[in-house]
């Protein structure tokens, strides 16, 4: 870890936790919720469906049931080695995930980790998603640290949003 940041942010699944979700599943479940609402998203992954549902005013019910299959994969995941680096971290601590805040709580919540995060940024927590700046740049003001942090992901993704944001990366 970097000795001159003032906060450390960190993604959650693959970071912290390894949640225990199907994501095929996620994506069938989801496809049934947009044909409800009239919409065909055979040939869609699960991120353009939830533009999808944007566009058809389906996003509430679309997050529910991704919600519910993340909260479930929250109380089965597993802790990874960089929740122990989180625990003894001394500076304000973020987390900042592409998952729902609800399973992002439930997670950290499931493996003793709430107490030691000052502030948790989901994907319906503001109105983008990674790998935009912006749910990184709401975590560091919850923390009220303006820049000078660094960012702990496991994707490209995360590393773009860090890039993006102007802020320091680390791969686990």
């Amino acid at each position: 870890m970097t000795d001159d940041v003032s906060a450390v942010v960190y993604d959650l699944d693959g970071t912290l936790v390894d949640l225990v979700v199907d994501w095929d599943e996620v994506a069938r479940d989801v496809a049934r919720v947009l044909e409800d609402h009239g919409v065909d998203a055979s040939d869609a992954d699960l991120w353009q469906m939830l533009d999808l549902a944007d566009e058809a005013n389906a996003r509430d019910p679309v997050e529910e049931v991704i919600g519910e299959h993340e909260c479930e994969g929250a109380r089965l995941s597993t802790r990874l080695p960089h929740a122990d680096e989180l625990v003894e971290c001394e500076l304000p601590v973020g987390v900042c995930s592409l998952n729902c805040e609800a399973a992002c709580h439930v997670g950290l919540e499931t493996h003793d980790l709430a107490e030691c995060v000052d502030a948790v940024v989901g994907r319906d927590s503001v109105a983008t998603r990674k790998p935009d700046p912006e749910p990184l740049r709401a975590t560091l003001r919850a923390l009220g640290v303006d820049g000078n942090a660094l960012f702990v992901g496991d994707s490209r993704r995360d590393e773009l949003t860090a890039e993006r944001a102007g802020i320091t990366f680390e791969y686990v």
